[in-house]
């Protein structure tokens, strides 16, 4: 099936369906997270030096950001189980091909499997916009678990695994989820592809978002969101460490910070879709971050504490902000475009954070001021967080080319934007 056909699905297909999305979710950090751990053995294989290890480490981000554009259209061609099953092969040829002695095919490498990455990332909404429609909460919040807890395991497996058999094992073992999901989603593709689909009127559903204030406050918050995320990863250990402690200690601060987002990616979901104003949330969210961010600064000493309580904001940001994409859609198709849209946006401005902090803590040769940054950027966090947050949906201009209009009721001149 399509993802924005709305044709009921047998018990077993729902059954087959939720299986391959566990699969997918848990495929979509894992690449990612286990590159840093061995970054100090890749380097040495391979010859690389502090800038290329930089682009090393960035090139995923950017690919997420990049290639979250080409998912909604080139679904729209083929269908969404289709460029799933695909994206799920790119992951594992890339993650093979990283593994090969040969920069080259380091760096190929991990472009192909950002891009599967960052086309899972964008068509997941809209499966679960499609196939559980009345599940959005508990399902979106299960997805967002599972990519928290196989981005820990892979980061916190790493340097285990490297010890054991060297950093090919850390970096190859990944390639064995994604072929088990690539083998799920193949039957789901060849059904989607049979299925009757609706005719298509028009060429580009998610274009005429660009129109829509509440589809750029979705994406601002996705993008903020991520870049706080993105930079306390990349950047906390060296924050702990020049405050004195051990780099042992400082690495399990962020498995700590990762591993408190757990839960909350599935709580905050669940009690996302059962408001209909998410603002609240997003105070809530924004308060978080401020106490921890403002502790930083100022006691930098009390480190648990504060890595813990940035891990609820984290951990909190970034599930709001993927619900949000289904809540803020009225069909699939919208869905889709509206996920492509923010997930383009937000990745690279997210991308841009680490270095732009790496930047300004080379300058200042402290870190205060990077920390003051991260803590103003709270204010437009918040700003287009309640704008995104508040209860409606996005429109396309025009009528998007597989929405469903006699499945859904039209929505309320009131709650349209």
């Amino acid at each position: 099936m399509d993802s924005s056909t709305t044709t009921p699905v047998s018990r077993a297909a729902a059954v087959w369906s939720l299986i391959g999305l566990v699969l997918l979710t848990i495929n979509l950090r894992a690449a990612i997270t286990g590159i840093s751990p061995v970054l100090g053995d890749l380097r040495e294989a391979f010859g690389l030096s502090g800038a290329e290890a930089g682009v090393l480490t960035t090139l995923p981000v950017l690919c997420l950001g990049v290639f979250a554009a080409v998912a909604p259209p080139v679904a729209r061609r083929f269908g969404t189980e289709t460029v799933i099953a695909g994206s799920l092969i790119m992951i594992t040829t890339g993650i093979v091909l990283r593994v090969l002695q040969s920069p080259v095919s380091l760096f190929f490498g991990t472009v192909l499997a950002g891009a599967g990455i960052a086309m899972g990332n964008v068509l997941m909404p809209a499966v679960i916009k499609r196939a559980f429609p009345t599940r959005l909460g508990s399902l979106t919040g299960l997805a967002m678990m599972l990519m928290a807890a196989s981005g820990a395991i892979a980061a916190g497996l790493a340097v285990p695994l490297a010890e054991a058999g060297g950093w090919r094992l850390a970096l190859a073992v990944w390639a064995v989820p994604s072929t088990v999901a690539a083998l799920v989603w193949g039957p789901l593709a060849v059904r989607g592809r049979r299925a009757p689909t609706a005719p298509v009127t028009a060429p580009r559903a998610g274009g005429s978002l660009l129109r829509s204030p509440t589809a750029w406050s979705v994406a601002a918050f996705m993008g903020l969101a991520s870049l706080m995320f993105y930079v306390l990863m990349s950047w906390l250990p060296e924050i702990m460490q020049d405050a004195g402690r051990p780099a042992a200690t400082a690495g399990m601060m962020v498995s700590t910070m990762l591993i408190v987002g757990i839960p909350l990616g599935f709580v905050v979901p669940v009690f996302a879709a059962r408001l209909r104003d998410q603002r609240p949330l997003v105070v809530a969210v924004a308060a978080t971050m401020v106490v921890g961010l403002v502790g930083l600064l100022l006691a930098p000493s009390a480190g648990w504490a504060w890595v813990v309580i940035l891990g609820i904001g984290t951990g909190s940001a970034f599930p709001l902000a993927f619900t949000l994409l289904s809540l803020r859609s009225p069909s699939p198709s919208v869905a889709a475009a509206l996920s492509g849209m923010a997930q383009t946006g937000g990745y690279l401005l997210a991308a841009a954070g680490p270095f732009a902090v790496g930047v300004l803590h080379e300058a200042t040769g402290g870190w205060n001021v990077p920390v003051a940054l991260l803590l103003a950027l709270v204010v437009p966090e918040v700003v287009v967080g309640l704008l995104a947050a508040r209860p409606g949906f996005v429109h396309p201009a025009e009528p998007a080319p597989l929405v469903e209009p006699k499945a859904l009721p039209a929505p309320e001149p009131a709650r349209t934007r």
